[in-house]
């Protein structure tokens, strides 16, 4: 288990690095290129490398944070249980928004994000909706005490809120990705909510809501308790990558979009962190994770 925690934080050390070395790239270097000229050979050969693949690094290391992270305090079966739904749900979402416009509206992938699948998305999007969909849920669930306390309006109220810290994310981080020096995405048809179309954020709050209601109910018979020292990565990713979206939005002079996430994103982020669970640790028992694992394989069949 020591190991398993190392190789956890050496991924979240990794993610939040990469967000860093990243920030500096867009922001400093593309729009300066004679920074580029100035630095030594590796210098160079570094900075290559941030740009043709800083994004997908990034996001496959938060990606592997969150999934041993659930891995080690929630159990294999639980942590399959929220991985798979979230990717595939949010594939599909992904898939039918490029080819249709439903349910973000019209927009297309540009480079620099990994190889696009079926050509249209590229494969790391669906791992950050599983990484920051999966801290957003915890921190919902575990401050509304759905497990303590649990009851239909808790497990909705959970599933509202875990989708709006998901959705406040994408206030702040769409603007700027797809108007930035090297945006990611484009919008086909621009939106009145700084270049994004309204629609996006109801496609946003539907595809989120979707994939924790399975979950959900995937994890109906295996409560989840857990210490407020336990939901620290869950805050931290969260808080990492609204920085990110942050810093990416205010250079790029949207500020207004950063304030709406701040105060339906980061401030209930924290609320429900401090709520958290203040009751006992709760060992998950070997019996428990194969009963969730069976839950997994039945519903994948």
């Amino acid at each position: 288990m020591r190991q398993l925690v190392i190789v956890e934080r050496v991924c979240l050390i990794g993610h939040i690095v990469s967000m860093v070395f990243g920030l500096v790239g867009i922001l400093l270097v593309v729009p300066n290129a004679e920074i580029i000229m100035n630095l030594t050979e590796v210098g160079q050969t570094a900075m290559q490398w941030s740009m043709a693949g800083g994004g997908v690094v990034y996001m496959i290391l938060g990606a592997a944070a969150v999934f041993l992270y659930a891995y080690r305090t929630l159990g294999l079966g639980r942590a399959l249980a929220f991985l798979l739904p979230s990717v595939f749900i949010s594939l599909g979402s992904e898939l039918s928004g490029t080819s249709t416009g439903f349910p973000f509206g019209h927009y297309s992938y540009l480079s620099g994000l990994g190889y696009k699948i079926a050509g249209l998305v590229p494969f790391t999007i669906p791992l950050s909706w599983f990484y920051v969909g999966c801290v957003s849920y915890l921190l919902a669930r575990a401050g509304l005490e759905v497990d303590k306390k649990p009851s239909l309006l808790r497990h909705i109220g959970a599933i509202a809120l875990g989708a709006l810290l998901l959705t406040s994310w994408d206030f702040v981080l769409d603007p700027a990705m797809s108007q930035t020096s090297l945006p990611f995405w484009y919008w086909q048809q621009p939106g009145p909510f700084f270049g994004m179309p309204y629609q996006n954020f109801a496609g946003w709050l539907g595809t989120g809501s979707l994939f924790m209601t399975v979950a959900a109910f995937l994890w109906r018979n295996n409560p989840i308790k857990l210490e407020r020292s336990q939901l620290n990565l869950p805050l931290i990713v969260y808080l990492g990558n609204f920085t990110f979206a942050t810093v990416m939005s205010l250079a790029a002079g949207f500020s207004i979009p950063v304030l709406l996430g701040l105060l339906t994103g980061v401030a209930p982020a924290l609320a429900l962190w401090w709520q958290g669970s203040n009751g006992q640790p709760v060992a998950i028992e070997p019996a428990t994770q194969e009963i969730s694992v069976a839950n997994v394989k039945v519903a994948l069949k």
